[in-house]
């Protein structure tokens, strides 16, 4: 029901509040550095985490080095993004169930055949290919504008995740003499593309801000692309030893 208000005020430009909401990306940085205190390091969520800690600290550096022109659009955006996160994590302490992209890391966090790389591929797919179109949406509703007004922040955004994103890969694959034995793991982080998953958020986002006035349908189309995420995110959580 929550998700189907989001689409429900077709013209309204405030942003639903949701269980994880923040003020700004400090806030964000802040409680992500707070979960990661209370994760054990080999936990799958608190892989992401550290993850999407390091992205946000430094999207947060390059808002205040003034590398965006619109520093204020791209905290909006950031801070409407990081929620959904933070939102999922809050549901899941609670025993709630996350949205369907989050559930495979949720469930398969403790796993001992799931490598690290899985994790944090699994919640960039979750953040990327479900979150980041909402919190377009989200967003637009915020500053009373549509999605084209943000796609020179939003591109700039990507850009830095695809470069963090080759740092992460680095950081977290098996070391040469290990390639033999973790093919699997090397075929799984292969298959999948933030770019392209990038490409299909923007799609999602301005799809469902098209859809806004007609809010069934905007919920069907956001429901079907948050399982369809969801069953990519188990496909990378297949254990690989």
């Amino acid at each position: 029901m929550a998700q189907f208000e989001q689409f429900a005020d077709p013209v309204g430009t405030s942003c639903p509040r949701v269980d994880g909401a923040v003020a700004d990306v400090g806030t964000v940085i802040e409680r992500m550095r707070t979960l990661r205190s209370h994760w054990p390091p080999g936990d799958g969520v608190a892989v992401f985490n550290q993850v999407y800690l390091t992205v946000t600290e430094a999207v947060g550096g390059r808002i205040e080095g003034g590398s965006f022109p619109d520093r204020d659009t791209v905290s909006a955006l950031d801070v409407r993004f990081a929620e959904h996160y933070l939102t999922a994590v809050d549901t899941a302490a609670a025993g709630g169930r996350p949205p369907a992209c989050w559930r495979p890391l949720f469930q398969l966090r403790r796993h001992p055949g799931v490598r690290p790389l899985q994790f944090a591929l699994a919640g960039i797919n979750a953040h990327i290919g479900h979150d980041l179109a909402v919190a377009v949406v989200d967003t637009c509703r915020t500053l009373d504008c549509a999605p084209a007004d943000l796609e020179e922040e939003f591109d700039r955004v990507g850009d830095l995740l695809v470069m963090l994103e080759e740092q992460i890969r680095e950081e977290l694959m098996p070391g040469p003499d290990l390639l033999e034995v973790a093919d699997p793991l090397t075929h799984l982080a292969g298959s999948w593309s933030l770019e392209r998953a990038r490409e299909a958020a923007w799609s999602a986002a301005r799809m469902l801000w098209r859809l806004r006035g007609v809010p069934l349908l905007a919920e069907e189309f956001r429901a079907r692309t948050d399982a369809g995420i969801g069953l990519v995110g188990r496909i990378l959580l297949t254990p690989c030893r």
